[in-house]
C-alpha cells in the first residue's frame, strides 16, 4: 500500500462505552463526551497520521445490535452496508461487562471485516474483581486485543501503533472455513468468557450506594430539584462580579471612542449600533458559562442518566419516555442540539412528540432576556436568609417551561395517532469523577460558540437597526438623534408603530415590539436589540441598559416596564418561537413543513394568550 493511500477505521460498540473518548485521544479533536448514554448522534471522522499512514477514524453511535431501532443506530450500523466497506473495525467494550458487549461484537464479525478489540474501563471491571486473561482472548478469537482506559489515555499509544502498522491492518482476514469460531452468540459468549475471564471477589460499586437515593421514587425527584437549584442560585450569584467587569469594560471603551472619533453617522453607529448592541448579549457570557459548568458537570459524572431513568415513569403517561429526558434538559442549553439528539428515540410518536416540545424548554438564549428583565423587576434580596430571591425567580421560568411542555406532550399525545407500543431501555453508567478538562473546554467551546454565532446575528441586526432608528422615511432627511422622540419618526418606530395596537393588549410598547421583531433570528438578539434602541440619541451617557429601561415613562408619567409588563414580557419568551434556526431544524428532522408551522403556531398563540392572563392579572 503506497503512503498516499487512506485506511478507513471504524469504531463501534454498545453506548457508553468510551469510543468517543478514544475517538479524540486517536484524532486529537474535542468530540463532545459525556457519560450519557447516546450523546454521539451521528457519524464523525477525523484522522490519525502515524508512520507516515494517513487513517480515517470514523466514530459511530453506540448500538446493541447490527438491527437498527433508532436513527442513530441506522446511521452507526449503515458505514458496514456500504460498497466500500471499512478497512478493519476497532470495537470498544466495557470490560466490566463483556457478556453484553460482544452480542454486538459477534455479530460484526460475521461481516468478514478485519477487527481489533480494545477493553475499556479496566479499573471498573477490576474493582468488581473480574480478572481479563487478554492473551487468552486473543487466541480464542484470532484477532488483537489491546487493554486501555480511554479517559486516562492509558494504552491508546499501543492502539495507534498497531493501527499504523499496515502489514497488519489491511491484510488481515478471518478464517472463512473456521466461520464457526467467530459465529458466536450467547451461549458461545458465555463459553468463551468462561475461558478468559474469572471473578474473584464480587464488590459493591459506590454507584449502587449513591442510587439508592439517586433513583429512589421520592428522594431522586428532591434531589434532582435540589441539583436545580443550587444550579440557578449559582448563576447569579457566582457571575455577579464578572458582569459587572464586562459591563464597565464596554464602557470604558465606549468613553474611549467618544473622544478619539470624529463628530458624525460612523461615530453613532459604533458607539450606539455595534458596542451597545455586542455589549448588550456579551455581558451575560458568564451566566451562560456558569450554567453549561453544571450542566457538563452532571452530565460528565453519570447522574443525568439517573434523571432519565426516574422520569420515565411519569414521562410515559404524558406522551413521552425516559429517552425523552436527555433532548428535554438539552434544551435547557440549546434547541437545536437538543432536537437532533432525538434520533436515539425508536418510537415515532415519542420521536415527534419530544421536538414538538423541546423548544418550550428554557435554553440558554433566553438566559439574557430573563436575568435582564428579573434585575429590573426582582429585588435582589434574601429568602430565609439564604436563597437568593432573583434565583428563585429564574428557577420557577425554567420549571415554567418544563411544565408547559410536559403539558403540551399531553395535547399531542392525542393529536398524534400512533399505535405502536414504545419502550425504554437505559443503561445507567457508573459515576466517575468530573473529566475538569472536557468540562473546561466544553464550557470553552459553547460559550465562544454563544458569542460567536450570537454575535454574527447581533453584528447585522445592530447594523440594520441603528439605520432603521436613525433615519426616517422623509425623503433626504436625517433625523435628530439628541431627543428620543424622534426615534418615533424614524423607519424602526414607524414599524413599531404599525405593530403596537396587535401586542398593546399585553402590555408591550412599540420599541418592544421592534424587539420582537428582531429576535426572531435568535431570542438573545431582544438584549442587544433593546441596547440599541436605549442608546440612539444618547453617546454621552452610557449608563446601563437596565437602567435606562428603568427610567423610560408613559405619557402619563408611570413606568414604561412596570411588574405587569416585566412578567408578561418574560412570559413571552418563556413560551414563543423565537428562533428561526430551530424551525429549520425541526424541518430538517421531520422532512416536512407541516410541523414546523404547526409548531410555529401553537407555540405562538400559547405566549400570546398566557401573556395577557399574566398582564392583566399584575396590572
Amino acid at each position: 500500500m503506497s503512503n498516499n493511500e487512506s485506511l478507513r477505521i471504524v469504531l463501534a460498540g454498545n453506548p457508553n462505552c468510551g469510543k468517543s473518548s478514544l475517538f479524540n485521544k486517536l484524532t486529537g479533536l474535542n468530540q463532545k463526551i459525556t457519560n450519557v448514554p447516546g450523546t454521539t448522534i451521528e457519524n464523525r471522522e477525523g484522522k490519525l497520521k502515524s508512520n507516515n499512514t494517513s487513517i480515517r477514524i470514523i466514530d459511530t453511535p453506540g448500538t446493541y445490535s447490527i438491527n437498527p431501532k433508532s436513527l442513530d443506530e441506522e446511521e452507526a450500523v449503515k458505514v458496514f452496508f456500504e460498497k466500500s466497506r471499512p478497512d478493519t473495525i476497532l470495537y470498544i467494550a466495557d470490560a466490566s461487562n463483556l457478556k453484553r458487549n460482544l452480542f454486538y461484537f459477534s455479530q460484526l464479525a460475521q461481516k468478514g471485516v478485519p477487527m481489533i478489540l480494545v477493553l475499556n474501563m479496566l479499573d471498573v471491571a477490576t474493582y468488581r474483581g473480574f480478572e481479563i486473561d487478554s492473551e487468552r482472548l486473543e487466541k480464542e478469537l484470532g484477532i488483537r486485543v489491546f487493554k486501555i482506559n480511554a479517559r486516562e489515555g492509558t494504552g491508546v499509544d499501543a492502539v495507534k501503533n498497531a493501527l499504523s502498522q499496515e502489514q497488519f491492518v489491511p491484510h488481515y482476514k478471518f478464517d472463512e472455513e473456521n466461520n464457526d469460531s467467530h459465529e458466536i452468540h450467547y451461549e458461545k459468549i458465555n463459553n468463551l468468557l468462561q475461558k478468559t475471564t474469572k471473578r474473584k471477589t464480587q464488590r459493591e460499586l459506590a454507584t449502587s450506594k449513591i442510587d439508592k437515593i439517586a433513583t429512589h421514587p421520592i428522594l431522586g425527584y428532591l434531589l434532582f430539584l435540589s441539583v436545580l437549584f443550587l444550579i440557578f442560585q449559582g448563576v447569579f450569584m457566582l457571575a455577579e462580579y464578572p458582569m459587572t467587569w464586562i459591563e464597565s469594560g464596554f464602557s470604558i471603551a465606549s468613553e474611549f471612542l467618544s473622544e478619539i472619533l470624529p463628530d458624525g453617522w460612523f461615530k453613532k453607529l459604533i458607539i450606539n449600533g455595534l458596542i451597545a448592541g455586542i455589549a448588550g448579549v456579551v455581558v451575560f457570557v458568564p451566566q451562560i458559562a456558569i450554567l453549561f459548568f453544571f450542566m457538563s458537570l452532571l452530565e460528565d459524572t453519570g447522574y443525568m442518566a439517573r434523571v432519565s431513568f426516574i422520569m420515565d415513569k411519569m414521562l410515559r403517561g404524558l406522551g413521552l419516555s425516559g429517552k425523552s429526558v436527555v433532548p428535554l434538559l438539552s434544551g435547557a442549553a440549546c434547541a437545536i442540539p437538543a432536537i437532533m439528539s432525538t434520533r436515539n428515540i425508536e418510537n415515532w410518536k415519542d420521536r415527534l412528540i419530544t421536538i414538538m416540545v423541546t423548544p418550550l424548554m428554557s435554553c440558554s438564549a433566553r438566559l439574557p432576556v430573563y436575568t435582564l428583565l428579573i434585575s429590573m423587576a426582582i429585588p435582589s434580596t434574601m429568602v430565609l436568609g439564604f436563597i437568593n430571591l432573583q434565583a428563585l425567580v429564574l428557577l420557577a421560568m425554567y420549571v415554567l417551561g418544563t411544565v408547559a411542555a410536559l403539558v403540551a406532550a399531553v395535547v399531542f399525545k392525542w393529536i398524534i395517532k400512533h399505535d405502536i407500543p414504545s419502550y425504554f431501555i437505559v443503561e445507567l453508567p457508573i459515576y466517575h469523577p468530573p473529566r475538569w478538562r472536557n468540562i473546561w473546554m466544553t464550557c470553552w467551546q459553547k460559550s465562544l460558540s454563544f458569542v460567536t454565532e450570537a454575535g454574527k446575528v447581533i453584528l447585522i441586526v445592530s447594523i440594520v437597526l441603528w439605520f432603521l432608528a436613525s433615519y426616517g422615511p422623509k425623503p433626504n432627511t436625517t433625523l435628530s438623534i439628541q431627543e428620543s422622540v424622534n426615534l418615533e419618526e424614524s423607519y424602526a418606530g414607524h414599524f413599531g408603530k404599525a405593530i403596537e395596537p396587535t401586542i398593546r393588549p399585553i402590555g408591550f410598547n412599540w420599541k418592544i415590539g421592534i424587539a420582537l421583531v428582531t429576535s426572531f433570528a435568535a431570542r438573545e438578539v431582544f438584549v442587544g436589540t433593546m441596547s440599541t434602541i436605549y442608546s440612539i440619541g444618547d453617546t454621552e451617557n452610557f449608563e446601563q441598559i437596565r437602567e435606562k429601561m428603568n427610567k423610560d415613562k408613559l405619557p402619563n408619567g408611570e413606568p414604561v416596564y412596570s411588574l405587569a409588563v416585566v412578567l408578561s414580557l418574560m412570559i413571552f419568551y418563556a413560551f414563543a418561537m423565537q428562533c428561526m434556526s430551530t424551525l429549520a431544524v425541526v424541518y430538517k428532522e421531520t422532512k416536512s413543513w407541516k410541523w414546523p408551522t404547526i409548531q410555529f403556531a401553537y407555540m405562538t398563540i400559547l405566549a400570546y394568550g398566557c401573556s395577557w392572563i399574566v398582564f392583566n392579572l399584575f396590572s
